[in-house]
């Protein structure tokens, strides 16, 4: 099969890969920006918010509020992106959001000398507040996109408060609202402001000693966090808060479970793929889950509730994959029929190993960006604050599980292998380009090494998840079965035939398998998964080579020449088209034009 960079949609992005300044790429790798309709979820890793705190810009609370205050400034989409700000504009009353802020501290709001932007993710907007006695607090709001509002501030409110009360460095939380039925008119938390320094802003520069004690620290954290147990999945709720929640139209048909500590309480899941786009308006059960069945089950019942009511036939939304499917919209009823063979056997998805279906919590992103370290006076990095813990789920240890997307190297096979990391004996001899690839490598080698040896020796529970050889299979097809439909049903189907093919050692015998695949539909399907892992690969690599992030994020400085070289790259891929049906394909479905979501929702 000929390699899809051949294709005229590839071949124009190898002309200009060196054109584009170097710094583009590296620095949209360094800070990721997600987007609030990115609802994928993968369990060996996470949802991708941050909410790291990099440099500031500081604003005079004596001018005229700032637009700067209402909108996102800290970067561009190379598509899509008049609605990605749309998606992020809120206006509030910054003097009421003050007077609050300063209340919840017991200080007057004459006390604040200066409010500030502090960091953009992918839901929230930050500031710090800094008084004149040298105090300062963090206030931070939704953005307008950001789901569902209510029970997403109220849970990790909790969540918060609940882990701290464990021993876990997290914020204090001074006070918050988990509606805008207030003087600001928006939600908000207030939050303690941890000293330290993100670990995002000094990732690539730490030594090996350094990584080592990093990851023993973060296994040690989780080891702490997955020791405790719960009586139902979903997320953490102050009581009080679900029961203020009670006769909203989000309210789930059971009420919470309580936990000892009677504060608190297990309610709705606030997972993004359960409320996404028309989701939140079909009538549910959204509360608690009592069972490891009824976890694997209740996004793929959500699923197929919304294709039942919402479905119609769609392209797939990720345009560089349409190709394989002809340009042809694909049915509902394909992702509804693997839904279904998913539902059959998902009872069967669950570990022998009992300790591993106990209810646990788990960090939504624990990526370098939610970690703030201080260095002691010995040198020596430590520990002091994990941020972000919206989205926050209490799922069964097995689904839990997984190396955090940016601390793992899956795709390397000294990785694989778990080989001690080591550099090539002749670096010195390799060119500098070379000696940085190598170096690269051997970064992301240790990482990934240090990460699970220190969960082997600090975690051991969670290291017998991580090892299950069958968990990552188990995981992914949670995933699939629970993502918001597409246009495709490809990743479901497949993961369903490798269950099929690895039934004994899935399930340990038992009954034969209950969803049977006929070879040739076998043969064709793995075929074309082959087709669009190439075709992913591709884009990747020119998303690599132009400088944005996954969702089409990039730095702003280096968004106008980007979108030259984007123009340009249509330019040339339409000139390749050798027919008016191929120039006309490329034209409706360049990967980089703007494109209407609604349909997806």
């Amino acid at each position: 099969m000929q390699p899809l960079f051949f294709d005229p949609f590839f071949r124009p992005f190898l002309k200009v890969v060196f054109d584009f300044p170097a710094v583009s790429v590296r620095q949209s790798l360094r800070r990721p920006r997600s987007s609030p309709r990115s609802c994928r979820v993968s369990y060996s890793s996470s949802i991708p918010t941050p909410t790291g705190w990099p440099q500031r810009r500081e604003f005079s609370i004596m001018a005229h509020p700032p637009s700067d205050f209402f909108e996102y400034t800290s970067g561009r989409w190379i598509f899509n992106d008049d609605l990605r700000h749309a998606e992020r504009r809120r206006v509030f009353k910054v003097v009421e959001l003050r007077r609050l802020a300063a209340e919840a501290v017991n200080r007057s709001p004459d006390a604040i000398i200066r409010m500030e932007k502090l960091a953009e993710g992918g839901f929230n907007r930050t500031f710090l507040i800094t008084m004149r006695c040298g105090f300062q607090m963090v206030a931070r709001i939704l953005y307008p996109a950001t789901i569902p509002k209510y029970f997403a501030v109220a849970s990790e409110v909790a969540t918060m408060a609940f882990l701290r009360s464990s021993g876990l460095p997290i914020p204090e939380v001074y006070g918050y609202s988990p509606t805008p039925n207030n003087a600001a008119g928006t939600e908000y938390i207030f939050m303690e402001f941890v000293q330290g320094t993100n670990l995002s802003d000094i990732w690539f520069d730490l030594g090996e000693g350094e990584i080592i004690s990093i990851s023993r620290q973060l296994a040690e954290l989780e080891s702490k966090m997955m020791s405790i147990t719960f009586p139902a999945g979903g997320s953490l709720y102050y009581a009080q808060d679900l029961k203020n929640a009670a006769g909203s139209a989000s309210w789930p048909t059971r009420p919470g479970i309580t936990l000892e500590n009677k504060r608190f309480c297990v309610g709705p899941g606030t997972s993004l793929r359960l409320w996404y786009g028309r989701r939140s308006q079909l009538d549910l059960d959204r509360g608690p889950y009592e069972s490891a069945e009824a976890a694997l089950i209740r996004g793929a019942e959500k699923e197929l509730a919304y294709l039942r009511r919402f479905g119609r036939p769609l392209l797939p939304f990720q345009r560089v994959r349409r190709e394989a499917y002809k340009y042809q919209e694909q049915p509902p009823s394909d992702h509804i029929e693997n839904l279904v063979h998913y539902l059959l056997i998902a009872s069967s998805l669950i570990p022998r190993n009992p300790a591993l279906d106990h209810f646990r919590i788990r960090h939504p992103d624990l990526q370098p960006s939610n970690v703030i370290v201080s260095r002691s006076p010995d040198s020596n990095l430590h520990v002091v604050g994990l941020i972000d813990w919206q989205h926050t789920s209490i799922l069964p240890l097995f689904l839990l599980t997984g190396i955090p997307q940016q601390l793992q190297n899956y795709d390397d096979i000294g990785s694989q292998s778990m080989t001690r990391p080591s550099l090539p004996e002749k670096l010195d001899e390799l060119d500098e380009t070379q000696q940085s690839g190598e170096m690269e490598l051997y970064r992301r080698r240790l990482v990934h090494y240090h990460y699970v040896k220190n969960t082997e020796e600090y975690n051991e529970l969670h290291y017998a998840a991580l090892t299950d050889p069958m968990g990552m299979l188990r995981r992914r097809l949670f995933c699939y079965a629970s993502d918001p439909w597409e246009g495709e049903t490809l990743a479901l189907k497949v993961a369903l035939i490798q269950a099929t093919e690895n039934w004994k050692t899935l399930t340990g015998g038992g009954p034969p398998c209950p969803v049977v695949f006929d070879p040739d539909d076998v043969h064709e399907t793995m075929k074309l998964d082959a087709e669009q892992r190439e075709a992913d690969e591709s884009l990747e690599g020119c998303r690599v080579m132009i400088g944005f992030g996954p969702e089409g994020w990039m730095p702003a400085e280096h968004y106008e020449e980007a979108m030259v070289l984007s123009k340009k790259l249509k330019e040339d891929g339409l000139a390749a088209a050798e027919s008016e049906e191929e120039w006309a394909q490329i034209a409706a479905h360049w990967p980089l034009d703007d494109m209407d979501e609604e349909e997806y929702m």
